[in-house]
């Protein structure tokens, strides 16, 4: 499985979400300033003010996203790429010593 792909999936679509969300925003906006209901200045602060809060919440949607896929992850018993680096390398130094083993038998 590759976890990495999951995770860039999930990434894009919360910018995809908050994108679609902005665009709906700036749509409102802008038609309340077309029927005179909102000053220009105040839909630019407006939409400024949502934007941010947007983006702010894209970062902690993206955190609890990769915290939960991690959980999920460790709770299916798959290993992190640093157990994984781990474990070869315990094999590489395995191998070595069976190696060194057999050398010494054949000698």
């Amino acid at each position: 499985m590759d976890n990495n792909n999951w995770m860039k999936q999930l990434v894009m679509l919360g910018i995809g979400t908050t994108s679609l969300v902005a665009d709906k925003l700036r749509e409102v906006s802008d038609q309340l300033v077309k029927d005179g209901k909102l000053d220009p200045d105040q839909a630019k602060a407006v939409m400024d003010d949502m934007v941010q809060q947007l983006k702010s919440e894209q970062g902690s949607w993206e955190s609890s996203m990769q915290r939960q896929l991690r959980n999920m992850l460790q709770d299916l018993g798959v290993a992190r790429q640093s157990e994984m680096d781990e474990l070869r390398g315990r094999i590489d130094r395995l191998e070595r010593q069976v190696r060194d083993l057999e050398n010494k038998l054949w000698r």
